[in-house]
């Protein structure tokens, strides 16, 4: 008796402590929301002294929406590092330059962490603000391909003495399981139209198939060749020679980086900050006024007060049926944002901002139905990022104009099924067992637990030939075009935004800029807008308890399961695979 009541009582003080804690930290945290959201909402409050220099470090990631962190910089559990919105951030690069008290950028960029496409709308955005006549410097210890091309936008270019720059052309790793599948006695079951539809070969092959590696090669080139076109105009090196330095990486070392005109000094850290004195005309390092992007970007508000709105669908992830979270595009979240654009009186024009490498082909077709019903009401533009691939191009090919930059990876328009046979893994490595019993010839067509018998595979792979012919008739009736040259370019195989115009995919090559312009034109608002971003993105504090909770189940899996957590994350992520799917074949990852 004894035991239980110290047992109860003890447990009675872990509560009350637990609850007393919970309070004390949510009274802190509403204080610090209060502030935070007091500091951000009153601009006058984000002080900017004359002859400042913006700094812009960019070693976080990209992404398309942002969401604010009030605690950024706090030591607090899952406050999470800062990210950078895109399409915020080409709103701050306008402001600063038309900004008396900016004297020029600081550009920090180490190794840049999204894709060719987000990293030309950067490039371009620090080119035009170059413009107006004030000076870019970027700097920094080493500097991978993708951030050499931002930074050779540059006026000049520094890197440390001893640190490193990578340029030496693009390349392209694919995983594949078939041997780790054979080792656990997992047998994928699959079904593809398209010869180019490779989604897949990780699963089947231990390489590259002859079509996947000739559809990367082309791809990487076109890449590579419009960064070197770029890069060559900005450092005035001629085009062939520039090639050439990259192709056989002449410069293996900074001195030769130098000697190439590659970089424009090596200089430490000091001396650089003796380069921004002399820009500044200021006599010690303590007097250069350094401003963050987070700080700046306070002081940034859209100013345009018109009725007339528009509006910006922003659809970035991994294609998925129902609401969305972050990091996907929900298929009914997104249809319910395109439905009330539609109908809202104040919404002149959509713009869908897609990257996305694409996912469920049911859930594209449900996006696709809202979207061509918006194009028949009012113009709606696709504005493509990094990917707009398979069911990311899905969702664009109801539009009425589709954007892309010369460096997005689109197309893609293929499709495939895949279910994964775990019955010998479950039987022989965990010892589950499964039976069934079932009234006709067919049982379940979604499972892991038996392989499916020789009819189910017929019906899986009927099913996936009546969705690549819906896919393929809906874009070629979207892009006007016969559907039997329609399926010349389709068969799975990706392009960039370049070769997609060429192949009558893609209207026009620029970024978000261009293809609020064109909204705005065709609405015939082109002088009187104002842009709104959708979905509503959660608030900082509704994404950190989410997040809490999340990493809350993910510790509790790892004490658990322990070294065999990772083969069951893999698990999880066969699980998003299975059914029809429009992805894009790859997961690419160009370094």
């Amino acid at each position: 008796m004894n035991f239980f009541k110290s047992f109860l009582a003890s447990c009675l003080g872990s509560l009350v402590a637990f609850i007393v804690a919970f309070f004390l930290l949510f009274f802190l945290l509403a204080g610090l929301i209060g502030t935070a959201i007091s500091d951000g909402g009153n601009n006058n409050k984000v002080a900017i002294n004359d002859n400042s220099v913006l700094h812009l470090k960019l070693d976080v990631p990209i992404t398309e929406a942002e969401i604010e962190n009030p605690f950024e910089g706090l030591p607090l559990p899952g406050a999470g590092d800062a990210t950078i919105s895109l399409l915020q951030f080409k709103q701050v690069i306008k402001s600063a330059a038309a900004d008396s008290k900016i004297a020029g950028v600081y550009l920090d960029i180490s190794v840049f962490m999204s894709g060719f496409a987000t990293a030309k709308e950067i490039r371009e955005s620090l080119l035009e603000f170059r413009k107006s006549g004030k000076w870019v410097i970027a700097y920094s210890e080493v500097m991978t391909e993708s951030a050499y091309y931002i930074a050779s936008a540059a006026d000049k270019v520094y890197l440390n003495p001893e640190g490193d720059l990578e340029f030496n052309g693009l390349a392209v790793e694919v995983s594949f399981f078939k041997k780790l599948f054979d080792k656990l006695e997992i047998k994928p079951e699959i079904f593809r139209v398209g010869d180019f539809k490779s989604a897949v070969e990780p699963f089947m092959l231990d390489k590259m198939s002859d079509a996947n590696r000739l559809q990367l090669n082309e791809l990487i080139e076109r890449i590579n060749n419009e960064m070197i076109k770029e890069i060559a105009v900005s450092r005035n090196i001629e085009e062939s020679k520039l090639k050439e330095i990259s192709d056989k990486m002449m410069a293996t070392n900074l001195q030769e980086a130098k000697k190439l005109k590659l970089v424009d000094s090596l200089l430490y850290y000091d001396q650089v900050l003796a380069e921004l004195e002399n820009k500044l005309g200021v006599t010690n390092e303590s007097d250069i006024d350094f401003v963050k992007y987070n700080k700046y970007k306070k002081t940034v508000t859209n100013t345009k007060t018109s009725e007339n709105e528009i509006a910006v669908i922003v659809a970035e992830g991994d294609i998925m049926p129902g609401k969305a979270d972050p990091g996907t595009i929900g298929s009914t979240t997104f249809a319910k944002e395109i439905r009330k654009a539609r109908n809202s009186k104040k919404v002149k024009a959509i713009v869908l901002r897609i990257n996305s490498p694409g996912g469920s082909a049911l859930a594209s077709d449900v996006m696709w139905r809202e979207v061509t019903l918006a194009a028949k009401e009012k113009p709606v533009i696709a504005s493509m990022g990094d990917y707009a691939a398979s069911g990311g191009y899905y969702l664009a090919m109801g539009a009425n104009t589709i954007v892309a930059e010369p460096n997005t990876i689109t197309g893609s328009i293929g499709v495939f099924s895949v279910l994964f046979d775990m019955s010998s893994f479950l039987g022989n490595k965990i010892g589950i067992t499964f039976d069934e019993v079932k009234t006709g010839d067919v049982g379940e067509l979604i499972t892991v637990t038996r392989p499916l018998t020789e009819q189910e595979k017929r019906i899986w792979q009927k099913r996936t030939d009546a969705i690549y012919e819906t896919f393929t008739s809906k874009a070629a009736e979207g892009r006007k075009m016969n559907v039997e040259d329609l399926r010349k370019v389709a068969s799975g195989r990706v392009w960039t935004g370049t070769q997609g115009k060429e192949r009558g995919l893609v209207d026009e090559l620029g970024g978000f800029d261009d293809a609020v312009k064109i909204a705005a034109e065709k609405a015939g608002v082109a002088d009187n807008y104002k842009v709104r971003f959708y979905p509503k993105q959660k608030t900082f504090f509704e994404q950190w308890l989410s997040d809490l909770e999340e990493n809350a189940k993910i510790k509790v899996l790892q004490d658990e399961l322990g070294e065999n957590y990772k083969m069951v994350e893999q698990v999880k992520k066969l699980k998003t695979y299975q059914g029809a799917q429009a992805r894009m074949p790859f997961e690419l990852k160009i370094h």
